[in-house]
């Protein structure tokens, strides 16, 4: 199993725009052969910085998560809504 975490700080002015794209590459993501879980958790700290925790069977089901229209759509958005760089993290379980 794989794993990875996605740090993302939005704008606070894209905040709900955020909310609705992120729900909609969730829905996605979840559907998709290979995914165990993804979810979405909001700073206790600062309502702007989310944490994405993703688990996949393998790279492969990774590979094809990345070429997902869901996938990408969010990522478009997201670099028009980012504060700070993406920051993204693996680890094998």
């Amino acid at each position: 199993m794989i794993a990875i975490e996605a740090k993302l700080e939005v704008q606070p002015a894209k905040r709900q725009e955020f909310l609705e794209a992120t729900k909609t590459l969730i829905e996605g993501s979840r559907l998709e052969a290979g995914n165990i879980s993804y979810d979405l958790f909001q700073s206790i700290e600062d309502e702007n910085v989310f944490m994405m925790i993703e688990k996949w069977e393998d790279q492969a089901a990774i590979e094809t998560h990345n070429t997902s229209a869901h996938f990408g759509q969010f990522v478009a958005f997201a670099q028009t809504a980012l504060a700070k760089p993406l920051d993204v993290q693996s680890f094998n379980a």
